[in-house]
């Protein structure tokens, strides 16, 4: 099945979301306008990082989710990205919602690998399960950022039929290098599309100094190649139509999965 996807590599304005979802409002109209039928954005794209504010604006981050559905159903398209939303006792989970083009929320997925290194575990709540969701183009997975580092995560999606897993992303200097081999390792070794989408542009992270956004968002295919990619300092959108039976193709071809011997494998 042939899917036309455009992704959003972005500069977000921290702590502004009405100016980044004017920006957004733009962009989902841009990529409706191509045909595609799912737009991506990157990680915590309304908002950024600001720990203060998004402790502050947290009675917020509910309203701005319903705006961000309400342009899914305004242009007729999918959509998904991380941002913020209030989860118990107050405090803020960072959240992959795909919107469908109704505007409902048809799968939340709520961060489950915190980056302790920009001490993300001492202000976000993490999440205690995988997201699968069914669409017209099958089972599509979760995932966020960090999460990439995690191969269980990505494995667990394919064995539940996953052919595609969207990842919002906020990868900085100096990780560039990291980025380029995790994604596409990922790709390869479970046979599925990847859609990473990352930001341009610099944030100040207080006493963890100023990070520059590398963006080289993309889309690889099962077979590790590129489908299309960001550069590193542009604000773009991507689109590109893939065809989604090439991970089954693949999967065919070389038969990874049923290869496996997971009762020698010990990962507890």
């Amino acid at each position: 099945m042939n899917l036309t996807v455009s992704i959003a590599q972005m500069k977000v304005a921290v702590s502004r979301p009405e100016e980044n979802l004017e920006k957004t409002e733009g962009l989902i109209a841009e990529a409706a306008r191509r045909g595609s039928d799912l737009v991506c954005f990157p990680e915590m794209w309304t908002t950024g990082f600001n720990w203060r504010y998004l402790r502050e604006a947290a009675e917020e981050h509910g309203k701005i989710v319903g705006r961000v559905g309400t342009l899914a159903r305004r242009y007729g398209i999918w959509v998904n990205g991380s941002l913020p939303t209030l989860a118990d006792r107050g405090r803020i989970a960072n959240t992959s919602i795909l919107f469908s083009p109704s505007g409902e929320q048809a799968g939340v997925y709520r961060k489950t690998h915190l980056f302790s290194l920009l001490h993300e575990d001492e202000h976000l709540v993490p999440g205690d399960s995988l997201t699968m969701v069914d669409t017209p183009w099958g089972p599509v997975g979760l995932s966020i950022c960090y999460d990439i580092r995690f191969p269980e995560l990505f494995r667990t999606y394919a064995l539940q039929g996953a052919r595609m897993v969207l990842s919002p992303v906020a990868f900085p200097h100096p990780r560039l290098d990291h980025w380029r081999v995790l994604v596409r390792a990922r790709a390869i070794e479970n046979q599925m599309y990847l859609v990473g989408v990352n930001r341009v542009g610099n944030e100040d992270l207080g006493k963890d100094g100023t990070v520059t956004f590398f963006g080289h968002s993309g889309i690889i295919d099962p077979w590790g190649r590129t489908v299309v990619e960001g550069d590193d300092t542009e604000e773009t959108l991507l689109t590109a139509t893939i065809d989604l039976g090439e991970a089954d193709a693949v999967r065919s071809r070389m038969r990874v999965l049923s290869d496996r011997r997971p009762e020698l494998y010990r990962l507890g």
